[in-house]
């Protein structure tokens, strides 16, 4: 496995499955959570790498960053960055395989 190959499979932590989530899927738009510092390019690469799909289009967002408390110390939990990946007509990615 070549040195970009091995980046790409990195750059897609997990897909993200929540109730909003799975309404887009039917309008070809799957929603994974990246690398913070990850780019629209190389999103759009590792998608059609892994998963052997054409990508359209590549929205990303960061989400709030959320407080958290240890004891009397304050401190904040990274934000993730969330990539919305919409792919051509005709393309889907299998999530919940069949067993």
């Amino acid at each position: 496995m070549t040195e970009s190959k091995r980046i790409l499979a990195d750059v897609l932590l997990r897909p993200v499955i929540t109730e909003k989530a799975t309404a887009l899927m039917e309008q070809r738009k799957y929603i994974f959570e990246v690398l913070p510092t990850a780019s629209k390019p190389l999103i759009r690469a590792a998608v059609e790498e892994m998963f052997r799909v054409r990508v359209t289009s590549v929205n990303t967002l960061k989400l709030p960053r959320k407080q958290r408390r240890v004891g009397r110390f304050v401190g904040y939990r990274t934000r993730p960055k969330r990539a919305i990946v919409t792919l051509a007509e005709g393309d889907s990615i299998t999530l919940f395989p069949d067993t």
